[in-house]
């Protein structure tokens, strides 16, 4: 499908018929036939890799413990199809606040998940939460990477909210996922990115790649990441248009390189 070697920076794995309210027919495939239908997804769109992130929408009655379900879960996903997933991110819940620190810990030593996500409107707190700003803290001592979802639309994942976890953290490599998605988020994201130059941001939900082509010229190729934002089957059903428009764009074909898999290798400390 395409002659560079893709990396897909952004999969979630997980049910979110409930949190979308859809009236699907059915309960959904199984662990085998989803990552199946995954796959194939991926192949027909040209994407050999991805990340698996997990779903944020999971009930957590028993709180940590189901927490602790839930990465295991990732991890699982990830050894099951290494090859194709090689990278899984799990899950903080600072509501947890100090409880939730041993947890990072046990991602990064007992899981080897390469980061954790944070997508605040599922979290009950806000982006600039201070036990967001610790969990960072915690996880750049462990080696993981910040995964910050920055829906625009969502007042407690707005990018200044963002911004304030990376000036917390200014020495951070973090992935911000889901600006693009709006076009005053993607206009924030330019502002956001030149005070901020730890943060990279993917292409997840983008309308079109023309204002990343304009993002990428002005802060270099190398803080933009493809990413889909790809959900479970019978959701997840196609590869973004994003990646043809990429394709076919100005770029130089080094700087396609690096945005379609170049710099999701290097950010999760992956053979190039």
């Amino acid at each position: 499908m395409t002659a560079f070697d893709v990396f897909d920076c952004h999969h979630h794995v997980g049910d979110v018929r409930e949190f979308l309210s859809g009236d699907f027919a059915d309960a959904g495939p199984g662990a085998d036939e989803e990552r199946a239908r995954r796959l194939a997804i991926m192949d027909a769109g040209g994407v050999r890799q991805a990340a698996v992130i997990v779903g944020h929408g999971y009930a957590r009655p028993n709180g940590l413990a189901d927490t602790r379900a839930i990465n295991d879960g990732i991890a699982a996903y990830r050894d099951a199809t290494p090859d194709r997933f090689p990278v899984a991110v799990g899950v903080a819940e600072p509501l947890y606040v100090a409880a939730g620190l041993a947890e990072i810990d046990r991602c990064a030593a007992e899981l080897r998940l390469t980061g954790i996500s944070f997508h605040a409107r599922f979290q009950g707190v806000s982006m600039d939460n201070p036990w967001v700003r610790r969990y960072v803290g915690r996880m750049a001592e462990v080696g993981l990477v910040p995964f910050l979802h920055a829906m625009t639309e969502s007042s407690d994942e707005a990018l200044w909210k963002v911004e304030s976890v990376a000036a917390a953290h200014p020495d951070v490599p973090m992935l911000v996922l889901d600006a693009f998605s709006t076009f005053e988020g993607t206009k924030e994201a330019s502002a956001v990115a030149e005070r901020c130059p730890n943060l990279h941001f993917d292409t997840s939900l983008a309308y079109n790649a023309d204002f990343i082509e304009v993002f990428a010229g002005r802060f270099g190729a190398d803080r933009v990441v493809f990413g889909t934002d790809l959900y479970s089957p019978p959701v997840g059903r196609r590869i973004s248009h994003v990646l043809g428009q990429l394709i076919e764009s100005g770029l130089s074909d080094a700087d396609k390189a690096l945005i379609l898999g170049g710099n999701a290798r290097r950010l999760f400390k992956l053979a190039v």
